[in-house]
């Protein structure tokens, strides 16, 4: 019986990568010897083929050539030019609001302290007790330093934030709502411009996290009218280990809130070097010191094959990968205790599916030893992280066998 289950699950897992449109391009990245399946492109994203060969002409020309003559030949404009990119093919964000510039939690913290200046009337930050620890540690210490009240939603783990559950705390004290777009540990997805509207309904101001949407769902901040937004590049634009973050800011906020970090590269007139300081009244205004350049390089690959892809086929893949996943879930996995704590409707799902079982953290031991890397979450969780552009639908399959025959030993 088991041999024909998973015949049946592979036999559909291939006539699923053969009819995927996007199947070729599991070709552009880099091949990794002894990994069958990688299963963590939600919290790494694998490396683009030619990305070696680009380092190595950056270096050879960009940097060893040209010299400090980059700087004004294209560095200069890069934080502006690449945000306007990821504004574009992922974010739905028309020019000049999108800028790559530090970490994510540098730029949270910004984003935070320049929205509790905004309005001196507000006290309270509101933001979810179980969203990522680097944003509920920022909040913590944003509450802190400026006097602000923390109110924290406690939403159900696998459904994760609603609207009513925003619109039952927001008011005319709030001041910030900070939320994750597709929640780190479920991956249950927010609905954004419902949430954002009873936001702003209250008189307050939005910001969400994208760390895990932006390349893997569409959004349209524009459209939606998102006040601000910060999002990691290491994840689904598969920009490195340490890549820099991008952060979108409303196009009339740019000049009206001021960020805490005032270094020479915010000023206006970057090279007056004069006595006092002078913030840029444009998306210029988040950055502080230099750019790190070198680690802007490798998410440029990835950001041309999400343009060439489209946003929106990349979101059906998804779709059709975390669909497997839960289908193998309910063949081979439910069946020996496991649990599913992601939501089961696609529409309420971003791009990784979590499920849970006490044994999971030896079980993820013995996968990662066997070249299967999925990615575990305490206390039980194990996230399959199924990046649309670089994994495929039998590699998906493999994982969740790989699960069951892991738990079985």
């Amino acid at each position: 019986m088991t041999d024909s289950l998973d015949t049946r699950l592979l036999d559909r897992a291939r006539a699923l990568d053969a009819a995927d449109p996007l199947h070729a391009h599991l070709d552009a990245f880099a091949d990794a010897p002894g990994v069958t399946a990688y299963l963590d492109g939600n919290s790494l994203g694998r490396p683009l083929r030619d990305t070696p060969e680009k380092l190595a002409a950056f270096v050879r020309e960009d940097w060893g050539t040209r010299l400090i003559r980059s700087w004004d030949e294209q560095w200069m404009a890069l934080p502006m030019e690449l945000g306007d990119r990821i504004g574009r093919v992922a974010l739905g964000a028309a020019a000049g609001q999108t800028v790559v510039a530090d970490s994510t939690s540098v730029l949270i913290y910004k984003l935070m302290r320049a929205a509790l200046g905004a309005e001196s009337s507000r006290t309270e930050l509101v933001i979810e007790a179980g969203n990522f620890p680097t944003d509920r540690f920022l909040a913590e210490g944003v509450a802190a330093e400026t006097g602000m009240t923390l109110r924290w939603l406690e939403p159900d783990p696998v459904r994760g934030v609603t609207v009513d559950d925003v619109a039952a705390v927001v008011s005319e004290r709030t001041a910030l709502v900070s939320l994750s777009h597709v929640d780190y540990r479920s991956g249950a997805l927010a609905d954004m411009p419902a949430i954002t509207d009873a936001v702003h309904a209250a008189g307050a101001l939005m910001m969400w996290d994208l760390c895990h949407s932006a390349g893997v769902v569409p959004m349209q901040l524009d459209e939606w009218g998102v006040d601000m937004a910060v999002g990691c590049t290491y994840k689904y634009l598969n920009g490195g280990p340490g890549s820099p973050a991008f952060a979108y800011l409303r196009r009339d906020l740019q000049g009206v809130l001021r960020q805490p970090i005032q270094g020479w590269w915010s000023a206006a007139d970057i090279f007056a070097m004069g006595p006092e300081y002078v913030p840029a009244d444009d998306i210029r205004q988040l950055l502080s010191g230099t750019p790190p350049v070198t680690s802007m390089l490798a998410m440029q690959g990835m950001l041309d094959l999400i343009e060439q892809s489209s946003i929106a086929q990349i979101r059906a893949k998804s779709v059709s990968l975390t669909d497997l996943a839960v289908e193998a879930y309910d063949d081979v996995l439910a069946p020996l205790g496991v649990r599913l704590l992601s939501p089961r409707d696609a529409d309420l799902r971003g791009g990784h599916v979590t499920i849970g079982h006490p044994d999971f953290r030896a079980v993820t031991q013995r996968l990662w030893a066997d070249g299967i890397i999925p990615d575990f979450r305490f206390p039980d969780g194990i996230r399959l992280g199924l990046s649309p552009l670089s994994t495929s639908h039998v590699e998906t399959v493999t994982g969740a066998l790989a699960i069951r025959d892991a738990l079985r030993a």
